[in-house]
């Protein structure tokens, strides 16, 4: 065996030389054996550090990769697709949040979830454009779908609209016509009158307390709810008007006021006219004797009857309304009154007048007099403008 192949097989130390011993000389041929190895160390020292890089990098974008999906998953909310499907009615209570809306409609399936919606509500820019009210909506919508959906000019309602004037009975009945809700149910409540929020001088009475207004009612509102609501705007306009502190100046109640308020609408002719009635009752009310009031509208109203002017059977009804009997006012209001008849009671305009006929019914005119003679003079006119069919 020659030294080529010991030293192949022993092998050299860091400097080359064999292990056999520190006195063989180098030759040629172990420096060429030296630098073959260098060189393959080095590549060696190269390819290593150069795959765990390429390992490492592929580990960072694995994990990247899952971490990016996990992230998106988490951030971006559970949502329904496209525009659903079937109907529901969605009540939006006063006073809820975007996000008390977005609890309303995930618990009823409309959305899929309460982030989606809020998330929807504020790309949109709604966030304060939200009312309460009910709306008709879908079955697993997109939440962008169901905020479209959202809008107050898409709300269940309907209006309803009560003239001035009309007495309990008759306003009921308009009710359940308009609302297509029994009649009966508007009997009951108008009966259990606390639940309506009337003012302790209405005395239990909803007869002038009604208040007559175009509304707007929503399919799930109950009857008594539609009499809150009347009893409430008439409030507001008590308020408004000052109504106890000018019926005190007047040295009257304020249910006094709201009686004389309906007797005012009920004999007016126009609301031009309001406040020179208004003049006449005050001025037999406070006559030196007073004056017996003497208004064919309270009989009427005692009796359950629609016309102008009383029989003289009429006048023979013992009702308190008879105020053709009993000095003073009625027990109470004989009609809704609206805010112009209001305003006259509480505003009467100056004169002396003690008397009023309206000479033309189908004109509406009425004409008003300080002297009896005058108001007998009225009287003869109106007997002819009868005739002639005025």
């Amino acid at each position: 065996m020659n030294d080529l192949d010991m030293d192949f097989l022993v092998g050299s130390d860091d400097e080359g030389r064999s292990r056999r011993g520190s006195n063989t000389s180098p030759g040629r041929d172990s420096g060429r054996r030296g630098r073959r190895r260098k060189r393959r160390r080095n590549r060696g020292g190269f390819v290593a550090p150069m795959l765990a890089i390429i390992i490492l990098l592929g580990g960072i974008g694995a994990a990247g990769f899952y971490g990016y999906t996990w992230v998106r998953d988490v951030m971006t909310p559970d949502d329904y697709t496209g525009q659903g499907s079937g109907e529901i009615v969605v009540e939006i209570k006063d006073g809820q949040s975007a996000s008390d809306i977005a609890q309303t409609l995930q618990e009823q399936d409309v959305v899929k979830s309460v982030k989606a919606f809020v998330n929807a509500v504020g790309a949109a820019g709604k966030s304060s454009s939200l009312q309460p009210g009910e709306y008709t909506m879908r079955k697993r919508m997109a939440a962008a779908e169901a905020v479209k959906l959202l809008d107050p000019d898409k709300r269940l309602r309907e209006r309803v609209t009560l003239k001035e004037g009309l007495r309990v009975s008759d306003t009921l009945e308009q009710l359940a016509k308009q609302t297509g809700k029994p009649l009966r149910e508007f009997q009951q409540a108008a009966r259990n009158t606390r639940e309506l929020g009337l003012p302790s001088y209405a005395r239990g009475k909803l007869e002038g307390y009604a208040f007559p207004a175009t509304y707007e009612i929503t399919p799930k509102m109950t009857a008594s709810e539609i009499l809150t609501k009347m009893v409430d705007r008439f409030n507001e306009t008590a308020n408004k008007d000052d109504l106890k502190g000018k019926a005190k100046a007047l040295g009257h109640t304020p249910h006094e006021i709201m009686t004389i308020a309906s007797i005012v609408q009920a004999e007016s002719g126009t609301e031009e006219d309001m406040g020179k009635v208004a003049r006449v009752i005050y001025n037999r009310l406070d006559g030196n004797p007073p004056r017996k009031l003497e208004m064919d509208s309270t009989v009427m109203y005692a009796l359950n009857k629609y016309n102008i002017e009383a029989s003289n059977k009429d006048l023979e009804s013992e009702s308190r309304y008879n105020t053709y009997k009993y000095l003073g006012l009625p027990p109470g209001p004989i009609a809704n009154p609206g805010d112009d008849a209001i305003q006259a009671a509480l505003n009467p305009t100056k004169g002396d007048w003690v008397w009023f006929v309206t000479t033309c019914p189908a004109k509406r005119l009425t004409k008003f007099a300080s002297l009896e003679s005058d108001f007998f003079a009225l009287k003869a006119e109106y007997e002819r403008n009868k005739v002639n069919g005025c």
